[in-house]
């Protein structure tokens, strides 16, 4: 008999989620609600054995979009109470969470007292880990945090040069994300490479609307992009990446924008969105093709954010071993990753583009025999990753 796991990723206005069996490790279902606490009506699609699920109506809060959810599973399946864990995607935590952590009252008010860390992420996930715990009482819940593999970053990777005091006064330091995904491709490409990870210096790319970077070294990761807060690093879909910490001032005086202006900005109204106007790099690609001078330098942008980057963590790991591309970027546009890679000559790193234009859900290298770096499109998936950590947690 299969025994699932119902994992959560609860952001600001959606819900996506995904059922695995903790045994075979299929996917029994996968849904999404968007448009959570709109004025308008929401959506929700549930996915089970090929089919989707269509339902519409307004959900006014988290609680009851995972009401939707349940009566949705249990109207078409797979039945809930047979579900043996719940794993919530939880952002940020901090200092407080640097591993999975099975969820309890206490748990949920240090990540109260945690969200001014991250004021677009942590609520909304908290509301979600309420809701569904309210929905699913009879099980453990258990919260897998995006920060918990860069809790081990060394003190020079993590500290920002800034007082003393108050860093420590107020757990300011480089935190990272998207750790799930960083902990499970670069694990899997050691696999792929038939090697140990323990061997392996490895950079890894995680290309998507949001975007990071990561350098790990035997295991551990040394150093990442995105810092405190998830806005800094490369250029993402909405949001910034690095920028000189004086603008926000800058703006300040000349535009009058007070703090909420200016995080709306950098988070929602910068990247590529900003640079281009879209978002979608297929979509950003089209304005490349067409000729459009904007776009055209908003990729240069964006694909000399990433060289930087590849180069500095190629230092700070002292040789490469592996570079690897994963996530919607990552994983699917060709383009972007021949234009990184052609960069990259020089120091002996070799596209092979015929592999690099496969379409596959597989991992796969997409260098050249000669090339001194393997490079790698990893697919990675961080549902999988999170239901075997829960899986360990409740099995301790």
């Amino acid at each position: 008999m299969p025994r699932p796991i119902l994992l959560l990723n609860c952001g600001s206005s959606s819900i996506k989620y995904q059922m695995i069996d903790a045994d075979s490790e299929e996917v029994m279902a996968t849904g999404l609600v968007q448009k959570v606490g709109d004025s308008s009506p929401g959506t929700l699609d549930h996915e089970v054995s090929g089919e989707t699920h269509h339902l519409e109506r307004q959900f006014a809060d988290h609680k009851h979009a995972l009401e939707a959810v349940v009566d949705m599973f249990n109207e078409h399946g797979p039945r809930l109470e047979n579900v043996i864990a719940v794993g919530h995607r939880t952002v940020h935590g901090g200092e407080t969470f640097r591993q999975t952590t099975r969820i309890n009252d206490e748990v949920i008010q240090k990540l109260k007292d945690l969200s001014d860390l991250a004021p677009l992420h942590n609520p909304p996930g908290i509301a979600g880990i309420e809701a569904a715990m309210s929905a699913l009482p009879g099980v453990p819940h258990v919260a897998v945090f995006d920060t918990a593999f860069f809790s081990d970053l060394p003190p020079a990777a993590y500290t920002y040069a800034i007082d003393a005091d108050i860093t420590e006064k107020h757990g300011i330091r480089r935190y990272g994300f998207h750790g799930t995904s960083h902990d499970y491709v670069s694990s899997l490409a050691a696999e792929t490479l038939g090697r140990d990870r323990s061997e392996l210096k490895i950079i890894v790319l995680h290309l998507g609307n949001g975007a990071s970077a990561s350098a790990v070294d035997r295991g551990r990761p040394v150093a990442t992009s995105m810092g405190l807060t998830p806005l800094e690093g490369l250029v993402m879909g909405t949001r910034s990446g690095d920028i000189d910490p004086g603008l926000p001032a800058f703006l300040h005086r000349e535009l009058d924008w007070n703090v909420d202006d200016l995080d709306t900005f950098f988070n929602k109204r910068s990247g590529m969105l900003g640079m281009t106007g879209k978002t979608d790099m297929r979509e950003v690609k089209k304005l490349v093709d067409e000729g459009n001078q904007r776009a055209e330098i908003g990729v240069g942008v964006y694909v000399h954010r990433l060289v930087g980057y590849i180069g500095a963590y190629t230092a700070h790991l002292g040789g490469l071993d592996a570079l690897v591309f994963t996530a919607g970027v990552g994983e699917n546009a060709d383009w972007i990753r021949e234009r990184v890679i052609k960069r990259l000559e020089p120091f002996g790193v070799v596209l092979d583009e015929d592999a690099n234009a496969v379409r596959s859900k597989q991992p796969r290298v997409i260098s050249t025999p000669e090339s001194k770096v393997p490079v790698m499109v990893v697919p990675t998936n961080e549902e999988l990753s999170m239901a075997r950590q829960v899986l360990t947690v409740i099995e301790g």
